[in-house]
């Protein structure tokens, strides 16, 4: 597949789960592809997944949760794979129990990850795909949608990422850059089973990387301020 070729796809949380699908699935179709996360060693294991397969791949170290690490991430992929045509900010943090009892510090981390790094790489990387009309993809869930019980901070979190989601493709639509949102429901990641103890996963972490797929190669850039829901 060659739907990407010639361009610069940046994934966050890219270590594991969807970012790692996501990374796979668009180096399959032709992106070179950054790989922002916090852990140097699975970084590395995904890019030599996709350096295996045939594609190009860089790693930056950082916690989206702090802007200076990220603007000096988006330094760095910038100068190793060229300026950025494709956003998709996956990376996430959840804390499950009741809002009550919910420390300043685990609601601080989960609004910090989910919604600060969003907002953080969408200004670092931003620039860059306002001049190329590029697209921003926003990996939100469908706690982004409706509540669910002992989530709360999460489910603040990804409310406030759809809300992001449609007043940036206001801002951006007459650059001609398109900003969605997917929300998917039970994947099968380690967030899933941190988050719902016990769900049964609906779909795998392929399945949200072919729908990132469809926004970033396939979907009009008419298309733009969408939350798309892939759950039952």
């Amino acid at each position: 597949m060659t739907a990407l070729a010639g361009k610069v796809a940046i994934v966050t949380g890219a270590s594991r789960g969807i970012g790692r699908a996501i990374a796979l699935r668009f180096a399959g179709a032709g992106a070179r592809v950054g790989l922002l996360a916090r852990d140097r060693a699975t970084l590395e294991a995904v890019a030599a997944e996709v350096q295996a397969a045939g594609g190009d791949a860089a790693i930056a170290i950082a916690d989206v949760a702090d802007p200076a690490a990220v603007a000096h991430a988006a330094a760095a992929l910038t100068a190793a794979l060229g300026p950025c045509d494709i956003l998709v900010n996956n990376a996430g943090a959840v804390a499950r129990g009741p809002l009550l009892a919910m420390s300043d510090a685990d609601w601080r981390r989960v609004q910090a990850v989910n919604l600060d790094g969003t907002f953080h790489a969408i200004r670092a990387f931003g620039p860059a795909i306002v001049e190329r009309a590029g697209r921003i993809i926003n990996i939100a869930s469908r706690a982004g949608r409706e509540g669910t019980a002992m989530l709360a901070g999460y489910c603040a979190a990804k409310h406030a990422v759809v809300g992001l989601t449609r007043a940036l493709a206001e801002e951006l639509r007459s650059a001609r850059v398109s900003v969605n949102a997917i929300c998917p429901g039970s994947v099968d990641t380690e967030m899933l089973r941190a988050g719902l103890p016990g769900a049964e996963p609906d779909m795998s972490p392929d399945d949200i990387a072919r729908t990132a797929l469809f926004l970033a190669a396939d979907a009009p850039a008419a298309l733009t301020g969408s939350c798309i829901d892939v759950f039952a």
